[in-house]
Formats: structure tokens, C-alpha cells, sequence
């Protein structure tokens, strides 16, 4: 399948929570990197949505997007997943993998591997209805922590 490695197969750890929030849910993610906490929070997301443990690896999707600052570019980063699960083919990543990350000028590249999410198949969790901006926070301090995110998504 589109030459992956068994590298490229191999699901990482998770290092995501979610957190209670009124009438949305809060995604916190973190990563040794800025990009592995900006995977996590899209493996969050999906793991709101279904039982990651289900989901199967066929398919292979590639996005592209970029904002105008950091927050922007998560915000981007994370609507154009969440497209990718509510448009044909309805997938449903069970990694996903930054393939080219810039900060500077906010950009990513990034592969979902995953499959068509099937009722019967795949559990029907929380419904992600938009991400928000709201109370978006995004720390990055790496000689003191890690990298971490928190997103409230509208569900």
C-alpha cells in the first residue's frame, strides 16, 4: 500500500487526555516534538469519535495546509482532518503522521492511515462537530517540558 514501511505502520504511544469542558470536550495532547503534539491531538480527536483499537489501516489520505500563525495552523491542521472523516470516504485515521512541518512559515504536510469508518464495525462515539479556537493553547517549551496542546471541539 503506497510503498509504507513497517515504520510507517507502527502506532505510536498515545499522549493525549481528554479533559471535561460544558458541552464540549477538551483535547490536551503533548509530544516530545511540536509535531508529534500536533499528532496526537488529531489521534485525540479520532479517539473521540470511535475505538482507535477497531480501526484498521487500508487507506491511506494526504493533506496539505497552512495558516497564519501557530493556533491558526492547528486550528487548519485539525478541520481538515475532521473534513476528511465527514466527506467520502469517511475515513478514520488511526495514525497520523506530519510529514513535513514548518513553524515558521506554518505549514504542514501530513499523511492519515486509517479506513472508511463502517457503522457496525467501528463504535459511533461523541459526533466532533468543529473545532474552536476557544481557550486554544499551545505551549511550547522545550528545554523546559514538552510541547503541549489543548482544543475545545464542538461536539
Amino acid at each position: 500500500m503506497d510503498g509504507l514501511t513497517e515504520e510507517d505502520l507502527a502506532i505510536p504511544p498515545v499522549k493525549y487526555e481528554y479533559l471535561d469542558h460544558t458541552a464540549d470536550v477538551q483535547l490536551h495532547a503533548w509530544g516530545d516534538t511540536m509535531e508529534e503534539a500536533f499528532e496526537q491531538c488529531a489521534m485525540a480527536m479520532f479517539g473521540y469519535m470511535t475505538d482507535l483499537s477497531l480501526v484498521q489501516i487500508e487507506k491511506t489520505y494526504h493533506i496539505e495546509c497552512e495558516g497564519d500563525d501557530l493556533e491558526n495552523l492547528l486550528f487548519r491542521f485539525l478541520d481538515e482532518l475532521l473534513y476528511m472523516f465527514c466527506a467520502e470516504p469517511f475515513l478514520i485515521a488511526k495514525k497520523v503522521k506530519i510529514t513535513e512541518f514548518d513553524g515558521q512559515a506554518f505549514k504542514i504536510k501530513a499523511t492519515a492511515l486509517g479506513e472508511e469508518f463502517r457503522i457496525g464495525k467501528h463504535t459511533q462515539e461523541a459526533e466532533v462537530k468543529a473545532i474552536t479556537y476557544s481557550a486554544m493553547q499551545i505551549y511550547d517549551r522545550p528545554r523546559v517540558d514538552r510541547p503541549e496542546l489543548f482544543v475545545i471541539v464542538d461536539i
